[in-house]
């Protein structure tokens, strides 16, 4: 299979970024967009590998598009860099997307440990999803996981570049008709020592969740 480019966002995740990017499977290529990272990440991303894109603006739709924009490969795939998805399951998602079976592959996180995925988080997610759903979108998370071609999503011209890119980008998908595929994930503990200011925040507080929640419902307003 040809490369696939993973992009990750990223601020301040250098306890996290080692394993990640150790667990890309091969033929996996890692852009790692750094969001203004002040304790060394780039130089850890960089010392393993990946390419590292600085995005200036801070924001993880401002960071995720960026690093669409860098990405060369055909099929792109996106993953939080805080060590909570595996990237050993990139891979499932991609083979639909390559098959034509789906036009966007997510995943729906599936809590491993105990209070890994707080209940304001799993919380706010389920109204997002279920505002989703009522516009068509059988989907029951907001695709912290996902894999698509590039030229595809460049098409659908995402405009958030706040934490309400991953809805807006479902929203714009399921307008364009695209069959949208969901499979489980594992969601893990984040890596001991990372601060997940990015879209792990939402996850990382109540006050975290509801800045989410709010950047989300702008979306959908």
């Amino acid at each position: 299979m040809d490369v696939v480019d993973v992009v990750l966002p990223c601020l301040d995740e250098a306890a996290a970024l080692p394993g990640v990017l150790a667990a890309l499977p091969a033929g996996y290529r890692a852009i790692v967009v750094d969001n203004g990272s002040t304790d060394g990440s780039t130089e850890i991303a960089a010392r393993h590998g990946a390419t590292v894109v600085p995005e200036p603006h801070r924001g993880y739709g401002a960071a995720v598009h960026t690093g669409l924009v860098h990405a060369t490969a055909e099929i792109v795939c996106f993953l939080d860099a805080d060590g909570s998805l595996d990237p050993a399951e990139l891979p499932k998602l991609v083979a639909f997307v390559a098959s034509g079976r789906a036009r966007l592959a997510v995943g729906r996180r599936v809590p491993v440990a105990r209070g890994c995925w707080p209940w304001h988080a799993r919380a706010g997610t389920r109204v997002l999803a279920a505002l989703l759903r009522r516009r068509g979108l059988t989907v029951t998370d907001i695709a912290p996981m996902r894999a698509a071609r590039r030229a595809d999503l460049l098409r659908l011209e995402v405009r958030d570049r706040a934490l309400g890119y991953p809805l807006e980008l479902l929203l714009r998908a399921a307008a364009a008709d695209w069959p949208v595929v969901e499979l489980d994930v594992a969601y893990r503990p984040r890596t001991a020592g990372t601060r997940s200011r990015m879209a792990g925040s939402v996850r990382g507080s109540v006050r975290g969740t509801v800045r989410g929640v709010r950047d989300m419902a702008g979306v959908l307003r």
